[in-house]
């Protein structure tokens, strides 16, 4: 599932994955599962760490964790979000992501078809 970030934020209109920051005393499974709330209205299982990535922008350095995850519990509702779709590995050239997400999905695609 990717999302795509509001006209009037940082990046906009540009795909990513969902989530944010971790809070202080939080793990970085639970702020994924507090922000899916936040932004999606979904409750989710949180599986193993597919990768890490730190990329710097101008205004910002972000470090991400993608994980395998499920959703448990609601249907994704675009709360934060101007749009949200639910893609497969083909079709991820047809999308213009942020420029830290792009390891990411070089990493999607180099491992389609293997099992990590």
């Amino acid at each position: 599932m990717i999302c795509q970030r509001p006209a009037h934020k940082a990046r906009g209109m540009l795909w990513e994955f969902v989530g944010g920051k971790v809070e202080p005393g939080e793990t970085r499974e639970q702020a994924l599962i507090r922000e899916c709330q936040e932004e999606l209205s979904i409750t989710l299982d949180v599986g193993e760490v597919f990768m890490d990535v730190i990329h710097e922008y101008p205004d910002l350095t972000v470090h991400l964790t993608l994980f395998h995850a499920t959703i448990r519990e609601g249907v994704p509702q675009k709360l934060e979000h101007n749009d949200i779709r639910w893609i497969t590995v083909d079709e991820i050239d047809q999308f213009a992501f942020c420029p830290a997400d792009e390891e990411i999905l070089i990493r999607l695609k180099q491992s389609k078809g293997r099992k990590d």
